[in-house]
């Protein structure tokens, strides 16, 4: 059928929408949810249907992706015809079945859901079956190799590329941005994509943004790390894992973390950068993702296979995550403390400085930069020589230089009601504190912790002490903590 296109003047992200007359769209047996062909001339797109009883018969209503791609203007037919469902839903109900997916099947899947091809609901079905029954190493792998292979790649002529990722939970912890400059201080490759925050009060991406621009494109990436060896960047902003951008946005509403998806997306960010020695960070903790040691040693088994399966050297190292690291919890706090540990002051926190000399220390010793056993030597020299806080500043300088915003002159002090000695910081807690204070959004808000597990406190000593933009929002803040207190004194 041939139909006049109308024009809906509202954006979709992307996805293509075309509205028919209800009474229209029975007499071709199409439904709301089914898929369409358009044609106008030479432009042809799939669509997604929906329809209305308030339209003209005659007429098809196209969003403005639709219709701008359609090149579609006033006295245009637009061909209409039924679209075949995408041969990937079929392999989607084998997962539901619990049928092992083949590298061919997983890739059909990737590529329609890169594509738009495939719908909110059949990409969250194929999420639910990973789920229920999981994926095994090898369809793990391949799920990497697709997730890479349907987005964009960094292609560098290096023959080593280093990185590291955390698997998260722990507030603070803000050690990719002193691990970055260590190492390319060192003369190695570290093209570093980073996270926005989802539920915690910042990402790496969100901290380094206090400093520098973080939404370079792909091109002038490649010049920044050819010229001094690395970056720091939000990988958002690259798209160099599409697919796993779109498994995450269906994924996040009900927290559904299938263990194989979890993995191949991690591993397909290092992948997309060509890394090929890796360092993979497992806090555990009582109140982080992972909270025993029997769960982080299954986990780095798994990581250990797949990096294998894909070529690249791995060390995964199980860290402890009973406490935020760092003093600070937020992007402008964490920022600072990154800055104390690069220039060696004095009030640097020492467990941020400890724990990235050792992550460094590993990776230098993996890539043999350094002789076994003589990784924390190098670690070290490149930190207190003042190399890795230089190398940082050709880094910022390079992605664009930002002026760091003070500390906000709105706070208040978290005080000991009791004295006694810190048992426990509560991870969960200190990272709801710092998000009601308005952290990430507000660069300003957030925690500085003065106290940490095995400190002795006298009653009515400061804790700790939030911060935040918004007098409001300080005093809901305020309210939580003290509420509901991060902190067991004993």
């Amino acid at each position: 059928m041939k139909l006049i296109p109308e024009k809906v003047d509202i954006k979709t992200g992307n996805k293509y929408i075309a509205v028919l007359h209800e009474d229209t769209a029975r007499m071709f047996d199409l439904h709301a949810g089914d898929r369409i062909i358009l044609k106008n001339k030479k432009n042809v797109i799939r669509a997604l249907l929906d329809t209305t009883p308030t339209m003209r018969k005659d007429h098809i209503k196209l969003f403005t992706e639709a219709w701008d791609l359609l090149e579609a203007k006033k006295g245009d037919k637009i061909t209409v015809e039924m679209a075949e469902k995408p041969i990937s839903t079929m392999y989607i109900k084998e997962k539901l079945n619990g049928i092992a997916l083949t590298k061919a099947k997983i890739n059909e899947i990737v590529k329609d859901i890169v594509e738009d091809d495939l719908t909110d609901i059949e990409m969250t079905y194929f999420v639910s079956a990973c789920y229920i029954h999981g994926l095994n190493d090898q369809e793990t792998a391949d799920l990497t190799r697709s997730i890479v292979a349907n987005g964009n790649k960094l292609k560098f002529k290096d023959k080593i590329i280093v990185d590291k990722h955390c698997i998260g939970g722990v507030p603070g912890n803000r050690t990719t941005m002193i691990v970055v400059p260590m190492l390319t201080a060192a003369g190695l490759k570290m093209p570093k994509t980073s996270s926005r925050s989802i539920t915690s009060p910042a990402g790496t991406a969100d901290t380094m943004e206090v400093l520098a621009n973080v939404t370079n494109q792909a091109p002038k990436l490649m010049k920044i790390a050819n010229k001094v060896g690395g970056f720091i960047t939000w990988g958002g902003g690259v798209d160099l894992a599409a697919a796993d951008d779109r498994l995450i946005r269906v994924r996040h509403p009900l927290s559904l973390d299938p263990e194989g998806m979890l993995l191949a997306s991690i591993m397909a960010k290092k992948h997309s950068v060509g890394a090929n020695h890796v360092l993979i960070d497992i806090p555990i903790g009582k109140t982080v993702k992972i909270s025993n040691m029997k769960q982080a040693q299954h986990l780095r088994q798994r990581f250990l296979k797949i990096a294998k399966l894909l070529g690249m050297k791995a060390e995964v190292i199980i860290t402890d995550g009973k406490e935020p690291i760092g003093n600070g919890v937020g992007p402008l706090l964490e920022a600072i403390d990154v800055i104390k540990v690069l220039k060696n002051e004095k009030d640097a926190p020492q467990d941020l400085k400890n724990k990235c000399i050792k992550l460094v220390a590993i990776l230098l010793e993996l890539t043999k930069k350094a002789h076994k056993g003589q990784g924390l030597n190098m670690a070290k020299e490149l930190l207190e020589s003042g190399a890795a806080w230089k190398k940082m500043q050709e880094i910022i300088k390079e992605q664009g230089e930002k002026k760091i915003p003070k500390l906000s002159s709105i706070f208040i002090d978290i005080k000991a009601e009791k004295s006694g000695k810190v048992i426990e910081i509560h991870n969960k807690k200190i990272s709801r504190v710092c998000r009601v204070a308005g952290a990430p959004k507000d660069i300003q808000g957030g925690v500085y912790l003065y106290k940490k597990t095995g400190d002795k406190v006298k009653k009515g000593e400061i804790l700790f002490r939030i911060y935040s933009s918004s007098k409001q929002l300080l005093d809901y803040a305020s309210k939580f903590a003290k509420e509901d207190s991060a902190y067991t004194i004993k």
